[in-house]
């Protein structure tokens, strides 16, 4: 039981009060994730969140978690040269190890299949201190089909001591791997929290949203379709808006210059597609609020956008979130040019078809997620500290 009364870099002053909780963020969707978790731990009774993000995209993490009113404890600065998936992996491990030796944290908590989040869980378990994985139980069953993201979440499924599988589906794929049933639980997506959260307020339009009828907002940014891949995917978003008169796109590019400089050559210079640069979270809700369809390879977006009634189209092969899928919401188009713009025109010229994906749906959850997700954590960790469970 450890409550820090210091949060200076090499200085750790800890005393013994509640349950220190170390949860670490990379990403800015696992800021906006991890936000309503790191919220309800605030607020409990038993434990406090120590909170490290590892200096990727710094700033947007910084400003999702600000949503949630977290401030990070520490934030790690690692200089990377090349940009390789093995250096960070080196990198963000030597910096864990420190971390966890100075804070002596009760348990690890992280979310999703970042390359960070493999390396923290592995970090967590060669110091013997549980790992709490938020999101669990994700598969395609292909370990390059989401490179590097499938390795990384079956990387955390072996070393978790919890598993907090956001479906029914997700929680099965973990029991057949081996799981002990007593170390997973069904939650729902933390994603969902958050979205309900920010959808509720009044949000105005994002810088540059087109005032057209129908936008389309997108995002491409996966790895595996650096290079042509993407750029196929692109070239048949622009056909489409090319080929209907009242559409636009807004473009939310990605850090990755793999990325950003195919979007802004291939989409930039047309009058209704505007390519903005990464937006804060209430933002890319407000986004999502007034947009017409969602096209992306996004796992985030596949999750949120069904919840708001929006069609969504996939720029993958394979998706590890079928639910939306099955619910009609969603559907896998790949990134051939002619059957992404194919698939956009199908939704602008037939209502109907419009009409059956455009109906809000949850298969991820109810928004309840970060609570029972805390519940759960308490149950596991206070039991064996008679103090705490008296309390």
């Amino acid at each position: 039981m450890n409550e820090l009364t210091s949060l200076k870099k090499g200085e750790v002053r800890l005393t013994k009060s509640k349950l220190c909780c170390l949860c670490i963020v990379g990403t800015r969707p696992e800021a906006i994730k991890m936000g309503p978790v790191i919220a309800e731990l605030n607020r409990s009774d038993w434990a406090f969140p120590y909170v490290v993000t590892t200096g990727q995209h710094a700033d947007v993490v910084e400003g999702a978690l600000k949503d949630f009113g977290v401030v990070p404890s520490r934030r790690l600065d690692l200089e990377r040269r090349n940009g390789s998936l093995n250096e960070l992996f080196g990198k963000v491990i030597a910096e864990m190890d420190r971390v966890i030796d100075e804070v002596r944290p009760d348990c690890v908590i992280a979310q999703g299949d970042t390359t960070s989040v493999a390396v923290v869980s592995l970090a967590a378990f060669h110091k013997n201190v549980p790992f709490m994985h938020i999101e669990a139980g994700l598969r395609t069953g292909k370990l390059n089909d989401p490179y590097p993201e499938e390795l990384n979440r079956r990387i955390a499924g072996l070393t978790a001591s919890m598993h907090f599988a956001p479906t029914s589906a997700s929680l099965n794929n973990l029991l057949r791997e081996g799981v002990v049933p007593g170390d997973c639980l069904v939650t729902g997506n933390t994603g969902i929290d958050a979205l309900l959260q920010t959808a509720a307020h009044k949000l105005p339009a994002p810088k540059g949203f087109p005032n057209l009828p129908r936008v389309i907002l997108a995002t491409a940014h996966r790895r595996e379709s650096f290079g042509a891949p993407i750029e196929n995917a692109l070239r048949g978003i622009r056909a489409a808006v090319d080929r209907h008169d009242d559409l636009g796109l807004f473009f939310v590019s990605h850090p990755n210059p793999n990325a950003h400089e195919p979007a802004r050559r291939i989409l930039g210079g047309h009058p209704r597609i505007v390519v903005t640069d990464a937006i804060d979270y209430a933002d890319m809700v407000a986004a999502l609020k007034r947009c017409w369809i969602v096209v992306t390879d996004s796992g985030g977006l596949q999750e949120e956008a069904p919840a708001l009634g929006k069609p969504v189209l996939v720029l993958r092969n394979t998706t590890e979130r079928p639910e939306a899928v099955r619910a009609g919401a969603v559907r896998v188009v790949g990134t051939n040019s002619a059957a992404v713009s194919s698939a956009i025109s199908q939704l602008c010229d037939d209502p109907a078809l419009y009409a059956r994906m455009s109906v809000p749906v949850f298969p991820y959850g109810d928004g309840q997620a970060a609570k029972r997700i805390v519940a759960a954590m308490r149950a596991r960790l206070v039991r064996a500290i008679p103090a705490l469970s008296a309390a």
